[in-house]
């Protein structure tokens, strides 16, 4: 039996990258998985390659998430898993931030996991059980200097994460948020230190000696997924070859 047979999962920035390989670690193990993105085109194109179901999401929308939500409960009469995996990263400073940048970031990466922990938390609490999985970043444990708005969001999701495990925990409702490092996917081609090409350093600061690969993050989201961690919540978990210390 697959560690997450017979579960029903909403995992959104799906259409690519740490969320489809997300998806098609959480198929394999058993679960029925919803995708959402803004990518309509690609998400469709994951969602069938794999077997999961796509629906556009923009995750700022509150009311796209009611939808989105209902339309799943509808159908399935529960969610016991959501990842809020969506996030867009932007190389700039403090002084470089324009508000609007900023604003969209802190839309996207903070608000729209509020948001969908709100939508799905009322099923789980009434099921009586659930997981949450917020993926958020290195530059939420620490500071992101180059990427300042991004670091914000960030630190935001850390703090949330925490809060929502300890007041949604007396209903079996677990939240748990994940740190990755230098993860091989289109955002670390953006960040600092690789477009100011000094990844060659970087690396020498990680005691594994490498990045990571977006599989290998999924299989950390699937075990905070599964009863596997069913005594873990309100806790950060990193993925970065050991940078953060």
């Amino acid at each position: 039996m697959g560690r997450l047979q017979g579960k029903v999962a909403l995992i959104t920035g799906g259409a690519r990258g740490q969320g489809a390989d997300e998806a098609r670690l959480f198929i394999a193990e058993g679960a029925t998985v919803y995708i959402t993105d803004v990518l309509e085109e690609q998400g469709e194109k994951t969602a069938t390659a794999l077997g999961a179901r796509f629906m556009a999401q923009d995750v700022t929308s509150a009311a796209r998430w009611t939808e989105i939500v209902s339309a799943i409960v509808a159908e399935h009469g529960r969610i016991d898993v959501l990842v809020n995996n969506a996030g867009v990263f932007k190389v700039a400073r403090l002084l470089d931030t324009s508000e609007e940048d900023y604003d969209r970031i802190i839309a996207i990466n903070q608000k729209g996991v509020f948001l969908g922990m709100q939508a799905v938390a009322p099923t789980m609490c009434d099921a009586g059980s659930g997981a949450i999985v917020n993926i958020s970043s290195l530059a939420g444990l620490e500071g992101a200097p180059g990427a300042f708005a991004y670091g914000a969001s960030k630190w935001a999701v850390r703090g949330m994460s925490r809060t929502a495990a300890q007041e949604l925990g007396r209903f079996g409702v677990r939240v748990n948020s994940v740190h990755p490092g230098f993860i091989d996917t289109e955002m670390m081609s953006q960040t600092p230190a690789v477009v100011s090409g000094k990844m060659e350093k970087v690396m020498r600061l990680i005691p594994l000696g490498r990045t990571a690969e977006a599989e290998e993050v999924a299989k950390l989201v699937l075990f905070l997924s599964c009863d596997e961690s069913s005594y873990c919540t309100g806790s950060e978990f990193t993925v970065d070859g050991g940078l953060h210390r």
